[in-house]
């Protein structure tokens, strides 16, 4: 039995390194045109007798350099009037934040961002943060990848677990 595993996964092997070998390049998402940028944010969220704590990190899977940009991150409950954020961070609204990300280099990661908020009307069961990517230094909807990419929502249960997104 073990002969014969052996022998199905090392012609398993065979196969792809085949089909990889007689492969050529196919073109990236976006490439028929210019470069466009493609940026997505990954992190986890949780929540614990209305405070909200946030961490993620911005990618840009696109093709272009993005030379600036910020993420703008809203809660479906409103904020407590008072809060502290970090260096980079201001409050835009009502269930709003605004974060500088920076420039992004193609296929790049950025740095790490991490914030707490304190939602006004404590405890709520659950809150829905959408993230949602601003746009300055140049870069427009035209040369975004499928509008949409740059969106995220997350649910959050009042539960203390962490929800990575």
């Amino acid at each position: 039995m073990r002969r014969m595993r052996g022998a199905v996964v090392g012609g398993a092997a065979a196969v792809v390194t085949a089909a990889i070998g007689g492969m050529t390049a196919a073109p990236a998402a976006g490439a028929v045109g210019a470069p466009v940028a493609g940026l997505a944010y990954h992190g986890s969220v949780d929540m614990v007798g209305g405070r909200v704590d946030v961490r993620f990190t911005p990618h840009n899977h696109g093709t272009a350099a993005v030379p600036d940009s910020t993420v703008r991150i809203r809660w479906s409950q409103p904020l407590a009037d008072a809060q502290t954020l970090p260096a980079g961070c201001a409050r835009a609204e009502e269930r709003a934040v605004l974060c500088r990300v920076g420039a992004l280099g193609a296929d790049a990661v950025g740095q790490q961002i991490g914030l707490r908020v304190w939602l006004r009307d404590a405890p709520a069961e659950e809150v829905v943060l959408e993230f949602d990517t601003v746009w300055s230094g140049g870069e427009g909807e035209e040369k975004r990848e499928g509008r949409g990419n740059d969106q995220q929502r997350v649910l959050v249960l009042e539960t203390g677990d962490t929800y990575y997104f």
